[in-house]
């Protein structure tokens, strides 16, 4: 038994591969569209996270100073530390935004 397959019918055949191809190529790049936006949310509510309560322990240790060291010199470390910190990542998190990605030899 031999099989001869008209032109036609081949050109069809090799559509139809295409077409399958396709389809299963977009699924996968779909599929990691929506696992880095997941990853992304994710990373978003950890920092959230860590945001929150280093400011509440902030907040907390700045106010025993206040209420309890006015004019001291605990007083003024305790005001001057957070906002040195505060200051340096706000440094790096915008020289970071510099330094990105780039794409071919556009540098």
């Amino acid at each position: 038994m031999t099989i001869n397959p008209s032109p036609t019918q081949v050109v069809a055949a090799l559509g139809v591969l295409l077409v399958l191809l396709m389809m299963w190529r977009s699924g996968t790049r779909r599929g990691r569209r929506s696992a880095e936006a997941a990853h992304g949310a994710s990373r978003v509510a950890s920092l959230a996270g860590y945001l929150l309560g280093t400011a509440g322990i902030i907040i907390g240790v700045q106010w025993v100073a206040i209420t309890y060291a006015p004019g001291s010199t605990l007083f003024w470390v305790v005001l001057v530390v957070p906002a040195l910190i505060t200051a340096h990542a706000l440094t790096r998190a915008v020289t970071s935004l510099d330094s990105g990605y780039w794409r071919g030899d556009r540098r």
